[in-house]
């Protein structure tokens, strides 16, 4: 018996996570079953790409989209979304691949957008969320972060740099992937604005986010520069708009 389309695709961007991607894999598909997933590598050079068609061919549940170069997070997410509305997906979900997202959130963050949110977060920073295995300065620096990016948005979310999300497909059609310019941690603080600005209704479910099991962080001072100045760019253009 053929086996009822999906209404949910999981967005797993990668670029050198060949060490987590299949373990990542089995357990989102664990946690939904009905589910599907797109893996949107960046050219890895430790051949995550090859795994990922591996993985595809074991179970066409797992779709995988290549690109021919490390060309950044933020538009991996966009040809993900870009991907999934144009396959007819009802609920999007994005997530890292390094376990610092637990998959375990997954099955609840779908019921909350099911249930009427338009935008669920996976939050660090509400009642029983938190962060794990992260010093003091790292906290430091995130916690400032979205402090800091709240006050000049006036956003009433509590984290607006985490990247574990579920959006129903109504808001992607409607915020403006086209005009979305960022990258890094001030992308997810965009789209959440974007959300935000355009009256959908937005929810925090808490999470605990554990530090990557394996492999580096691709967090730079770059990235963390830029969102200091771009969150200012945001404002300016979406108050004009």
């Amino acid at each position: 018996m053929p086996r009822m389309a999906a209404d949910a695709l999981v967005i797993v961007p990668t670029y050198n996570e060949r060490e987590n991607l299949e373990a990542l894999t089995v357990e989102i598909l664990r946690q939904l079953p009905t589910a599907d997933i797109l893996v949107v590598d960046d050219g890895s050079p430790d051949g995550t790409g090859a795994l990922a068609d591996a993985l595809h061919e074991r179970d066409p549940r797992i779709e995988v989209l290549h690109r021919p170069a490390k060309l950044g997070l933020g538009t991996a997410y966009l040809a993900g979304f870009r991907h999934g509305l144009a396959r007819g997906y009802a609920y999007l979900i994005e997530m890292d691949c390094d376990f610092s997202h637990d998959p375990k959130y997954l099955p609840v963050l779908l019921e909350r957008a099911r249930a009427g949110a338009d935008l669920v977060l996976g939050s660090r920073y509400v009642a029983e969320g938190g962060t794990r295995n992260w010093s003091w300065g790292r906290r430091a620096i995130s916690r400032g972060g979205n402090l800091y990016a709240r006050a000049v948005l006036g956003l009433p979310v509590d984290d607006l740099t985490g990247g574990f999300k579920c959006f129903r497909r109504a808001v992607l059609e409607q915020i403006g992937l086209d005009e979305v310019r960022s990258e890094g941690y001030a992308f997810q603080i965009e789209m959440t604005y974007r959300a935000w600005r355009r009256g959908f209704r937005i929810e925090e479910l808490p999470i605990v986010f554990v530090d990557r099991r394996v492999g580096q962080s691709k967090m730079s001072r770059r990235i963390v520069g830029e969102a200091v100045w771009m969150v200012w760019r945001v404002r300016w253009a979406l108050r004009r708009g």
